[in-house]
């Protein structure tokens, strides 16, 4: 009798830890964040959309991409991604994540691409044209690559100072910006 109520006690101690393990691991459920950048989607509907850690710049039919700078709320996370909706709730993005491949938590992730406060970005005219765009051009730099096509996939890139980051464009395909010695865009293939 004594044993099985340590047991059960035991049992009961490990799942509270459990418990605020998982509490701990949702991120940012109370509040809303901002996007650092630009997160590409691919929807079905103009509310319902996807996305992913491999941040696929041209996924095709129904490529809408979800500004820097965006008010987001995040309403679910668990270890294979997160749930967020933007425009006030009207629009969702389900946001795959993959966290051996990253080789970062959740929580984590979110710390890279979102923040409390809107990031304010001074860039030049051509960084500006593909942040709005979605798109890497030569000239640009890496911060407005990043801002432009989002963190890139740490298993395609995984230093920031290499000369090269590679992109997913969808599934299939993948794209490489290629950087000069100044750190600006010296090739897109």
């Amino acid at each position: 009798m004594f044993r099985t109520a340590l047991s059960r006690i035991f049992v009961l101690g490990l799942l509270c830890v459990f418990g605020l393990v998982f509490a701990q691991s949702v991120f940012a459920l109370d509040g809303s964040r901002f996007t650092k950048y630009n997160i590409h989607t691919q929807g079905k509907n103009a509310t319902a959309f996807k996305a992913s850690y491999a941040n696929y710049t041209d996924p095709g039919v129904g490529h809408v991409i979800v500004p820097a700078g965006t008010e987001i709320m995040i309403t679910k996370s668990s270890r294979r991604g997160f749930v967020f909706t933007y425009d006030g709730g009207a629009k969702k993005v389900s946001f795959e994540f993959h966290d051996k491949r990253m080789e970062m938590g959740i929580d984590d992730y979110l710390e890279l691409i979102t923040s409390e406060q809107p990031v304010k970005n001074k860039f030049s005219a051509v960084d500006k044209k593909g942040v709005a765009e979605g798109k890497a051009y030569k000239g640009m730099t890496r911060k407005g690559v990043m801002v432009a096509l989002g963190y890139p996939a740490v298993h395609k890139t995984p230093s920031l100072e290499t000369d090269t980051w590679i992109y997913w464009a969808n599934r299939f395909r993948t794209v490489a910006v290629d950087f000069d010695k100044q750190g600006k865009v010296s090739n897109v293939r």
